[in-house]
């Protein structure tokens, strides 16, 4: 056992200190803001897409949707399902439009920044308020990220949750402390393709040792035949649970750590190329966790129960491959965690620094004094999510749901309308991201009809952003001169490419 364990901790150490080194190298390049939350809008497209998807399937992906799916089964596939749609959605309407309009609206870095500077905001209302809902939804997505650690390495070495909190939290806040965005990014890369391979590789060879596809799935059809039922509930409950879990898609719309990465592309044109390899990966990967958690259900011989059910990838790694091996596979779920992790961190102390420190308390910060800002965020944040994880028998999913909801509802509908109407007003972003917000943290509380709060709140603030706006004056003309140059940015380039040949 102590071999196994000396095994499995090389090889930890071997990937965190490549992860670490990167931060470090990193570190040197940090001259100006832009650099450290944007990289000076310099990724490519393969960085871009997998950047971009390692940082939003967290643990979640190979902790909380095995573990649902350990314990509902196929049924589990819902939302599998939203979250493709609502992938596909955001690269194919989103990620180009936000790209450009950003660099139309001032160079906007931030979201808060972006959506201040495309309604000529002069009184920074949208921004304050936009900081204040990253900081309370990115607390509890970023502990939900610190629970997966804490798990991890106590089903790993036995060790202490609280210590074990500890370590995976230190990692993260260490490497985005000294590294910024392109730190984040570049192991965010190497962590997406860790997780792709650890995924397929459990599953299969879960499978295989089981004896097949065909055998698994005999096995459970005789053991727990509900289990391969996609609408296992045919009442109304059983539908508001598959609508409720179809619409997680919709909360792209609004996630912060994701629309950053549309923002700091290269060339918008190679957007294209990263929609189509960021679709390849999800399919793959959230097809494979729902198939982590069935597979689980043959080969632990030891039924998991409760919050333990979320450790069922962990446990089959353990089950299925050497020491060494397990260390690897296992640090693809530190990986998820780190990627995901270390990304909300940069978006929340951007917030702060950019949009609330350089707005409202020094103007006149130099780029130098706003960097160190965004590192002590870092560690403010950091230390609030710990202790919002204290708990070890909190669901990950339970706590992400919960995040991605806010997130979805405050800024999806804000994001999308933003892009694509032109009469939209200052007014009515400030109710759509009131409106959204508040309904999922009230919502939340109540759990009317047992529907996820994202419906209410995505709807709700639809709603109020078209009322207010229609109710107020129209935008400026130099609004909707922006709006314009924004939205036909495609053919400007052509136009341009055409005079210069």
């Amino acid at each position: 056992m102590i071999q196994s364990n000396v095994s499995v901790l090389t090889a930890f150490a071997i990937y965190l200190l490549a992860m670490l080194s990167i931060g470090v190298y990193y570190s040197r390049s940090q001259q100006r803001l832009s650099d450290y939350i944007l990289g000076g809008r310099s990724l490519g497209p393969w960085i871009t897409s997998m950047s971009a998807e390692a940082s939003d399937m967290s643990g979640w992906m190979l902790m909380g949707v095995p573990g649902l799916a350990y314990t509902t089964g196929v049924s589990s596939a819902w939302i599998a399902i939203g979250i493709a749609i609502g992938t596909y959605l955001n690269w194919q309407f989103v990620s180009q439009r936000l790209r450009n309009y950003t660099e139309v609206a001032h160079n906007s870095l931030t979201m808060p920044d972006y959506l201040k500077n495309r309604f000529h905001d002069d009184q920074n209302l949208i921004r304050i308020i936009s900081a204040i809902f990253i900081l309370i939804f990115f607390l509890i997505y970023t502990s939900s990220g610190f629970v997966s650690g804490g798990k991890l390495f106590t089903a790993v070495f036995g060790i202490d949750y609280f210590n074990a909190l500890l370590i995976s939290a230190g990692v993260v806040v260490v490497y985005t402390f000294l590294g910024g965005f392109m730190a984040v990014c570049w192991t965010d890369f190497i962590q997406g393709c860790m997780m792709f391979l650890a995924i397929v590789l459990v599953p299969l060879v879960g499978m295989i040792a089981c004896g097949g596809f065909e055998t698994v799935m005999t096995r459970l059809e005789t053991a727990s035949p509900d289990l391969l039922v996609m609408a296992p509930d045919t009442t109304s409950v059983g539908i508001i649970g598959i609508i409720s879990a179809l619409s997680w898609g919709v909360g792209y719309f609004g996630q912060p750590h994701i629309l950053v990465r549309f923002m700091a592309i290269g060339n918008s044109d190679e957007l294209v190329k990263s929609k189509h390899i960021a679709m390849t990966w999800v399919i793959i990967s959230l097809a494979a966790a729902v198939f982590v958690g069935l597979v689980g259900k043959v080969v632990l011989t030891d039924p998991l129960s409760g919050a333990d059910s979320e450790k069922v990838f962990l446990f089959m790694s353990q089950q299925l491959f050497p020491p060494f091996a397990t260390g690897l596979i296992l640090s693809a779920v530190l990986a998820a965690i780190m990627s995901t992790a270390s990304s909300q961190l940069l978006v929340t102390a951007s917030a702060v620094s950019k949009d609330f420190y350089h707005t409202f308390i020094r103007q006149n910060a130099s780029e130098r004094e706003l960097i160190y800002v965004s590192r002590f965020t870092v560690l403010i944040v950091a230390a609030c999510a710990i202790y919002l994880a204290m708990n070890p028998n909190s669901y990950i999913l339970t706590m992400v749901a919960y995040a991605w909801a806010g997130f979805g509802a405050a800024f999806g509908p804000t994001i999308l309308l933003s892009l694509y109407w032109k009469r939209m007003t200052k007014n009515g972003a400030l109710a759509g991201i009131l409106v959204g917000g508040l309904t999922v943290l009230i919502w939340k509380q109540f759990g009317w009809f047992g529907i996820y709060e994202i419906v209410p709140g995505f709807i709700f603030s639809l709603i109020a952003i078209y009322v207010v706006s229609k109710l107020g004056k129209e935008p400026s003309e130099e609004i909707q001169e922006e709006f314009e140059q924004a939205t036909h940015w495609k053919q400007k380039i052509v136009r341009i490419h055409s005079d210069e040949q």
